[in-house]
């Protein structure tokens, strides 16, 4: 159940990049490498000698169309958001094809953010997208989510949050529960943790450098037809490493990621919602950990 809950959540907006509401159009560009791994059979658990590897772009995009303050200072702002991840998959050595050459998802949202009261905030969110292997493009890759996220600020560096998100990922709309932690530190040594994103602990040198310990989550999903059902199929994966975070200017700074993948694996579902609550009687396929590298840009404009 559980590895088909992720699968889902893997359809979703990256909702820790949305909360933070930006005055100015904000964007980020991230690229990444992971090379290739063998393939550990999931009927045995055995390693074999097929092979994959992972290259993905991603850009994230917010467009404020509407911002307003109230009389203490907290923001009401409506915002477009864009997002879109395209990655490529490389096979050596496996008798059939198991897994997709390529991935695309590419979303248009609106997202809204309003204060309730001195502690309190809500994000409203709505999106459509395209989750296909590009194999075989049909509506039935087209996949609406919508949410409302409560979230409570207990002060300016730590907030919890919770709510329903409505998802058509299992065709059917399911509404499925969200969970939202963010807790940071400020001065020189900092920590934190922004759930489902990941975590890191970093020591800022200068006004320009950070360097930084990551653990990050990520994923994608892709609607794909096999033997004439319609199946959910996501790919995982936890990654750790050191990024040192370079800002060039208060517009545009770099981060530069390099490290090892813990967890990388796919899991494959029939997109009916009693789908989520069996448990699997073979795990899902996974690869051995190799090394992970990651670029990323981002830009804020006034």
């Amino acid at each position: 159940m559980k590895r088909n809950l992720l699968t889902a959540f893997c359809c979703l907006l990256p909702l820790g990049y949305l909360i933070n509401a930006q005055t100015g159009i904000s964007a980020e560009l991230k690229t990444e490498y992971t090379p290739f791994s063998n393939y550990i059979r999931p009927e045995d658990s055995v390693k074999t000698n097929s092979k994959s590897d992972f290259k993905r772009v991603n850009l994230n995009l917010s467009i404020p169309l509407s911002i307003k303050k109230d009389n203490n200072g907290k923001v009401k702002a409506w915002s477009m958001l864009l997002s879109g991840s395209y990655a490529r998959i490389s096979h050596k050595n496996y008798e059939t094809p198991l897994f997709p050459s390529e991935m695309l998802n590419a979303q248009v949202g609106l997202q809204h953010i309003r204060p309730l009261g001195k502690k309190w905030s809500m994000m409203m969110m709505a999106s459509v997208g395209l989750y296909t292997d590009l194999e075989r493009i049909s509506s039935d890759d087209i996949l609406g989510q919508g949410g409302v996220l409560f979230i409570r600020h207990f002060n300016p560096n730590l907030a919890l949050g919770g709510g329903p998100v409505l998802t058509t990922a299992f065709g059917t709309p399911m509404v499925l529960p969200w969970i939202y932690f963010d807790w940071k530190t400020n001065g020189k040594v900092k920590f934190k943790i922004n759930f489902p994103e990941g975590a890191e602990a970093g020591y800022q040198f200068s006004d320009a450098l950070t360097l930084k310990a990551v653990v990050n989550l990520s994923g994608m999903s892709v609607e794909r037809n096999k033997d004439g059902k319609s199946m959910m199929f996501g790919y995982q994966q936890i990654t750790a490493g050191l990024r040192p975070e370079i800002k060039i200017n208060d517009k545009l700074s770099l981060g530069i990621t390099g490290g090892s993948t813990l967890l990388r694996n796919f899991s494959e579902s029939e997109r009916k919602i009693s789908s989520i609550f069996k448990d699997k009687k073979i795990a899902d396929p996974k690869f051995t950990s190799t090394f992970y590298a990651a670029l990323a840009i981002r830009w804020n404009l006034p």
